[in-house]
């Protein structure tokens, strides 16, 4: 089950994240400016943010397999309308449609899947299973940066849109054969909990700091490939394999993050941690990129490992403070602000990037990362068994 969750969440990484491994593609081969292009990047992120408040109040309401299944359904036909535009040669304006449509329906599944962790494991083990369920998102990065580029170079853009819809079909048939619904309790069906944002201020600074945190990382997932191969003249295969193991260490990372904070009892000393980390290695690639240090690349290695380690951390804090009866919103509210906060920085880093250089990009996105240090909360205490309230 856990395995089915982490691929039913990838699905949201590459029904939102994939356009920009074709960047290099529209920009080099389509003559779609480098503004444009990460403006269509930043399109199935929006709409994720308009809809994944709503697909966490019904995982609330009514759980998570049925909901996943509807929401999958929609990413899918999403996609692979993507794919059909770009086969008959649909430009910029036939692609925001169906975009937009894969990301509406792509919200879903980290929600859901972040629910089935704290619904089923005790909290000794909730950081590491969620480090686990975590790997998703630079799984499907990677799975994304390995495949995308390659195919768009060799066989068009139809090519590499199938990738999304083929790890879409995958976690539709992963969450049909093994996601079971972890017991509802009955303030969940009734709508009595009380609501967890009134009476402190835990969630709202998990929240900010999360959102400071994805600044760094949202940037160099989607800039990276096309920093390789157009800045730096690397192939797309090259700098696919660089990225894609790079978000393999980075799975990891999330893993052994998770671990820590099981190990130390705590999940917000250990985010405190990794917010001076990402900060001071975006500026440290910041550094070596404006000086052409050839050590850039192993520090954007670095960097991105570090900024993406945080959010299984902020999602076990959040579902375990929240209790399954506001987990599905809480999350959705996380990652509205999240993927709003990428959306926004998508289309601004872009225009900084042409305005002026990926360093100057690089030092801006390093500041985000140092102001989260302060606002980190202390742990509240963990809740043994959230599913019951």
């Amino acid at each position: 089950m856990l395995v089915s969750a982490l691929v039913a969440a990838m699905t949201t990484t590459c029904a939102t994240s994939g356009v920009a491994y074709v960047i290099p593609a529209l920009h080099d081969d389509h003559g779609v400016s480098l503004a444009d292009a990460a403006t269509l990047a930043a399109i199935p992120t929006i709409g994720l943010t308009l809809t994944i408040i709503a697909w966490g109040a019904a995982l609330d309401r009514f759980g998570e397999r049925r909901v996943l299944l509807v929401s999958l359904g929609v990413t899918l036909v999403g996609t692979t309308a993507a794919l059909v535009v770009a086969a008959t040669g649909g430009g910029f304006a036939a692609l925001v449609l169906p975009l937009l449509l894969g990301g509406l329906g792509s919200g879903a599944a980290n929600g859901a899947s972040g629910r089935i962790v704290v619904g089923w494991f005790p909290a000794d083990q909730r950081g590491t299973a969620m480090g686990i369920r975590q790997m998703a998102q630079p799984l499907g990065i990677g799975v994304c940066a390995l495949t995308m580029p390659v195919f768009a170079q060799s066989w068009g853009l139809a090519a590499a849109f199938a990738v999304p819809v083929a790890v879409t079909a995958v976690g539709s048939i992963a969450v049909a054969t093994a996601i079971v619904d972890p017991p509802l309790p009955a303030a969940t069906v009734t709508g009595r909990a009380a609501n967890p944002y009134r009476g402190g201020s835990f969630l709202q600074r998990v929240h900010a700091v999360s959102v400071l945190l994805v600044i760094p990382q949202s940037m160099l997932w989607t800039f990276v490939p096309a920093w390789l191969i157009v800045g730096h003249g690397w192939s797309p295969l090259t700098a696919g394999a660089l990225v894609t193991v790079t978000q393999v260490i980075g799975a990891f990372g999330r893993i052994a993050a998770g671990r820590v904070s099981d190990v130390v009892g705590s999940r917000m000393r250990p985010i405190r941690w990794i917010a001076v980390a990402a900060g001071a290695s975006t500026a440290v690639l910041a550094l070596t990129d404006w000086i052409g240090s050839p050590l850039a690349a192993v520090v954007m290695v670095v960097a991105t490992v570090s900024a993406v380690a945080d959010n299984g951390l902020a999602f076990t804090a959040i579902a375990e403070f929240a209790g399954p009866s506001w987990s599905g919103r809480s999350l959705g509210v996380q990652n509205t602000a999240q993927y709003v906060a990428t959306a926004a920085g998508t289309a601004v880093f872009g225009r900084l990037i042409d305005a002026t250089s990926y360093p100057a990009a690089f030092a801006v996105a390093a500041v985000a990362p140092l102001i989260a240090i302060g606002l980190v909360p202390k742990d509240p205490p963990l809740r043994e068994d959230p599913v019951a309230d």
